[in-house]
């Protein structure tokens, strides 16, 4: 989805991310192995785990995030699979890509330069511990080791509604059931078994919000449904309030997406990067321009990998809006070192001609 809304003139779309090679110096008798050793530096992958304590696995992928130096600087984020196993992959191919982030320059950092961050998981509701990443070799094991997420009793809301613990054992045993099914990609199956659940316990909102999931593409109507019932039973429930603003922003209703999002960060004040640019588009299209820019600004910092991908685009039509045309060209410019082939990137390539010519001569 891109930015939505009346700011339709100068509509940018990116963040950041380049590509470069990786530096090699093929001088003297050990050359080939320096070259050799360098590139897997730049192409290990790392691995590793997230365990969830004293709770049940959450459905949905966890976010995990490498932050660096000593203001935790987010370098990568990546999420966990059904199992919880996690994979930090720079895929290194050759001297013109690179998906390791940051990126600086033309020249996209290796994964050796991961060296010395740290690994943390993100989920509402629980606190993380922490990995260190002291890979210095190739001889080193890539295996980082495992990340344990606990429940946070002071966090004013959670990924894990309060519902599931005032279920009975009958509707529990449904619940995981579902979540066999559903792992195993028996999506029919798990929509029966969550049926029976809401049938027994109409109050349990993890099983709304999930049944919302699967019915979001095909059937919106029935998946806002069955999230305002989710959020209805526990509004301290974060999950719900993401797919909420989604729903709302296809249909172009800004002061839900606003009241959605607005609510996920004062149950979740970190936030994500999806929530933060649903809080910017809501807010921008509603006229708080101040409260839009600083949630887009938010998410581009959080988001190395673009996981949501519009946000620079929106935060060029806001600098565009206010008339700095030059903040809105660099960010149309760079979003074009990480934005595929297709209209989306010709859009964006006609509005940097577009702002160019607009450009007062010699400020670019």
């Amino acid at each position: 989805m891109g930015p939505q809304g009346h700011a339709q003139a100068a509509q940018p779309s990116s963040t950041d991310r380049l590509a470069g090679p990786e530096a090699t110096s093929p001088v003297g008798k050990e050359a080939n192995y320096s070259e050799l050793d360098e590139m897997q530096h730049g192409s290990v992958e790392f691995m590793g785990k997230v365990a969830v304590e004293d709770a049940p696995a959450p459905w949905d992928p966890i976010p995990v995030v490498v932050t660096c130096d000593k203001d935790s600087v987010v370098r990568y984020t990546t999420a966990t699979d059904a199992k919880g196993n996690f994979t930090i992959r720079p895929a290194y191919t050759g001297p013109l890509h690179s998906e390791v982030s940051p990126q600086v320059g033309k020249h996209p950092v290796p994964a050796a330069q991961l060296t010395g961050c740290n690994i943390h998981a993100e989920l509402p509701g629980f606190k993380s511990s922490s990995l260190h990443i002291a890979f210095t070799s190739i001889m080193d094991d890539p295996d980082l080791g495992t990340v344990t997420l606990t429940p946070d009793s002071a966090a004013a809301g959670s990924s894990m509604s309060a519902t599931y613990a005032k279920a009975s054992p009958d509707v529990l045993k449904d619940y995981d059931k579902a979540r066999d099914e559903f792992v195993n990609g028996n999506a029919r199956g798990a929509m029966k078994d969550l049926q029976r659940v809401v049938k027994k316990d109409p109050n349990f909102a993890d099983a709304w919000y999930h049944m919302g999931k699967m019915e979001q593409t095909t059937k919106p109507a029935n998946a806002l449904s069955a999230y305002q019932k989710a959020v209805a039973a526990d509004p301290n429930y974060v999950s719900p309030y993401l797919p909420i603003a989604e729903i709302a922003a296809d249909q172009k209703n800004w002061k839900e997406v606003k009241e959605a999002s607005d609510k996920a960060l004062q149950l979740d004040p970190e936030g994500n990067p999806q929530i933060l640019y649903y809080n910017a588009v809501g807010n921008y299209n509603l006229g708080n321009v101040d409260a839009a820019e600083a949630s887009a600004r938010k998410s581009l910092a959080m988001d190395p990998q673009h996981t949501a991908p519009n946000t620079e685009q929106l935060l060029a039509v806001m600098l565009a809006s206010q008339g700095d045309l030059a903040g809105a060209l660099h960010h149309l410019q760079h979003s074009l070192t990480y934005m595929k082939p297709g209209p989306n990137r010709s859009m964006v390539e006609q509005q940097i001609a577009q702002l160019e010519k607009a450009m007062p001569a010699g400020s670019q």
